[in-house]
């Protein structure tokens, strides 16, 4: 599959676009500098150019399937998260169907589909944008997987991890090269379609756990 990865720049993005690059899927880095379309194609991939907050709908032409792994960061405010965690991911899902792309992969945050009470007040404005997009992903009939890893570490992977729907007693880290790992081994296997999971390092290896959901 042709696999437009948006977020390629951030940390889970490149290191899937490099994981993609040597699987039997081509990834294509979806960028909004002009210099990161250069580095992108000195890794010999083809990226495209595009802000999630203007026109998206070139970089969707001839694309197989989208994963969704941009976040507005840690330290912006409420107006970048609203434009890029949700109003982004609303359009990148909406354009998606328009062209009958049916596999989306949302990367979302651990506890997005918690109660709105069991939201930190500091971190409302995020999990809110986080639970739209999922909840619209959810609801657009594509065939999606949505994955809600734990707080994400720069750690190298260990290859093994906790994947599952939601339980009150799980919580913990991963590391962000895990999180690339799954993505790739999950793109083209159905049994992880239209399923939401929970996402933390474990014991079970990465290959085995996607067989097992």
């Amino acid at each position: 599959m042709k696999v437009l990865i948006i977020g390629a720049n951030g940390q889970i993005g490149t290191q899937l676009v490099d994981k993609l690059k040597d699987s039997q899927h081509e990834p294509v880095p979806m960028v909004r500098k002009e210099e990161d379309v250069s580095a992108f194609k000195e890794k010999g991939t083809n990226p495209v150019l595009a802000d999630l907050e203007e026109d998206i709908g070139h970089a969707f032409r001839g694309i197989d399937a989208v994963v969704f792994t941009a976040g507005s960061g840690a330290d912006t405010g409420e107006e970048k998260t609203e434009l890029v965690d949700k109003k982004g991911a609303v359009k990148a899902i909406n354009e998606a169907k328009s062209r009958g792309i049916d596999r989306f992969v949302m990367v979302s945050a651990f506890g997005a589909d918690f109660e709105p009470e069991e939201w930190p007040d500091s971190m409302k404005h995020y999990y809110e944008a986080k639970a739209t997009a999922d909840n619209h992903l959810i609801s657009s009939g594509l065939n999606y997987t949505i994955l809600k890893p734990g707080r994400l570490t720069n750690d190298s992977g260990k290859g093994k991890v906790d994947i599952g729907e939601r339980t009150q007693e799980r919580m913990g880290e991963i590391p962000r090269e895990d999180v690339a790992t799954t993505i790739k081994e999950i793109l083209d296997r159905p049994n992880t379609y239209r399923g939401s999971y929970e996402m933390l390092q474990g014991e079970q290896p990465i290959k085995q756990a996607v067989e097992r959901i």
